[in-house]
């Protein structure tokens, strides 16, 4: 299972169950037919920035983050460092790769940035096609990517 179902799930898990411990996780993954370990649920935590908010029954349980104005572009730069390994500009099209189940959502953060020139991008696995509105668009949308990388 992809990272990103996975954590789909957690959020499911979330609204469904009163979670108190990581090893909820690992046990109710497993009920669902997903083996992880407890490594992997804390890192899935930390990546959806999980908090503990106090449970209706005493303790605290898991929730998630409430809704903050992200900045879209730090976001993308972000995740252009973690997951960028090439990218080029041909004509309308910016072809950019990165690795394995990170290029869907390469393509939504560009896609809610709302790049002016920007006509479209499609995200698969490991390869965003990122279609300019013109030539010269795509190779400013090429320079801006290339800005974000180097921070």
């Amino acid at each position: 299972m992809r990272k990103s179902e996975r954590q789909r799930l957690i959020r499911q898990l979330l609204k469904a169950h009163d979670i108190q411990k990581q090893e909820e996780f690992v046990t109710l993954l497993a009920a669902a037919g997903v083996k992880v370990t407890q490594a992997t649920v804390s890192r899935d935590i930390k990546e959806m920035q999980l908090v503990k908010v106090p449970s209706s029954n005493g303790g605290y349980r898991y929730s998630l983050p409430s809704k903050q104005r992200v900045d879209t572009k730090k976001k993308l730069q972000r995740v252009l460092a973690d997951a960028y390994v090439s990218m080029a500009v041909q004509d309308y099209f910016i072809v950019l790769k990165a690795l394995p189940g990170n290029a869907a959502a390469i393509a939504t953060l560009i896609d809610q940035i709302n790049f002016a020139d920007v006509f479209g991008t499609i995200g698969g696995d490991d390869t965003v096609l990122i279609i300019a509105k013109t030539p010269a668009a795509a190779q400013d949308l090429y320079q801006i990517l290339l800005n974000l990388l180097n921070g």
